[in-house]
């Protein structure tokens, strides 16, 4: 089996496998979930065909039977400065052996990333995924469970609100990284955004067009982005588990969606309970569980702090 880039010769190929694996989401699928997968960028479900990724195809006696690619974190960022890359798809052709195909497409990507710089390699993959021992025997390890909620018509409980609740505002940013930090357990944090500079890459969007709940210290967060006619509205929390905090902040989430009527979905995390409680009792259920893997492609090595030499004193 030969492993190469892929060219121009290959899209179509490419993008009949791909459609093949559309087939299957929909049959296995409800629409909702569907369509997170592909707004989300989880594994086989988003097929950009940009320059900014890296892409490679197996090749079988002169058959494409399967292909990868990944891009840089945030995906705008330019290959050669991405230090951070998520791998956006992974499929092997109908005919062929996934357990054969896919790892060794997993170990060429990995070492082609390694080669330009990247120091991870992240992952989404949906819970039970067939593909999912390729990334397994390749090194990748599980570092979080996220799960997407989702509702037809959210119910508001109550109006009563956050107690110290306002709009974001330029300089929130590093006190949401410091509100990160408190409610991420330090072995996701320690991968994901070690430093409010690799935080702040990830998330571009800072504080703008959110609510902080101010207490001296923010200790809560709400995003609410109204969705159109075919894209649910999209909730974003982060709050300390402190009652009735997370209570509130649901409702005030759902009610800076309006009156619209329209679905709603929210992406929490294994070690966000309480607020995940608070959306299914305003009428949210569990849409979809994914896995979040990552490998270390390098061992990055602190930097030796240098002590101070001893100056003698005379007097």
């Amino acid at each position: 089996m030969k492993v190469r880039s892929a060219g121009l010769l290959d899209l179509s190929r490419i993008e009949e496998m791909h459609r093949s694996s559309d087939i299957k989401l929909s049959e296995a699928a409800p629409p909702a979930a569907r369509l997170w997968s592909v707004l989300s960028s989880t594994l086989s479900a988003l097929l950009p065909l940009s320059q900014e990724t890296l892409m490679y195809v197996a090749e079988e006696r002169g058959k494409v039977v399967g292909f990868i690619q990944a891009s840089g974190q945030p995906q705008a960022l330019e290959l050669r400065r991405a230090r951070v890359m998520q791998v956006l798809n992974l499929h092997v052709a109908d005919d062929s052996d996934p357990d054969e195909v896919a790892p060794v497409l997993v170990e060429h990507l990995c070492n082609q990333a390694l080669e330009r710089g990247a120091l991870r390699l992240f992952v989404r993959v949906p819970d039970r995924d067939a593909l999912l021992p390729a990334f397994r025997l390749r090194g990748f390890r599980q570092y979080a469970t996220e799960q997407v909620l989702y509702a037809d018509r959210p119910q508001q409980r109550s109006e009563e609100y956050p107690l110290g609740v306002r709009s974001s505002k330029r300089g929130d940013d590093r006190k949401l990284y410091q509100l990160y930090r408190k409610v991420t357990p330090q072995g996701v944090s320690q991968v994901e955004a070690p430093t409010y500079r690799d935080w702040k890459a990830l998330h571009n969007e800072g504080a703008s067009g959110s609510h902080v709940v101010d207490r001296i210290e923010v200790v809560g967060w709400v995003r609410a982005q109204r969705g159109g006619e075919a894209r649910p509205a999209t909730l974003q929390f982060m709050a300390l588990p402190e009652n009735p905090l997370p209570a509130e902040l649901a409702d005030l989430g759902i009610s800076l969606l309006g009156d619209s009527g329209a679905p709603a979905w929210s992406s929490l995390r294994h070690y966000d309970s309480h607020m995940i409680d608070a959306l299914r009792g305003r009428g949210f259920s569990i849409l979809l569980t994914q896995l979040l893997l990552v490998k270390e492609l390098a061992v990055r090595v602190a930097k030796p702090v240098r002590e101070k030499g001893l100056v003698p004193s005379f007097g």
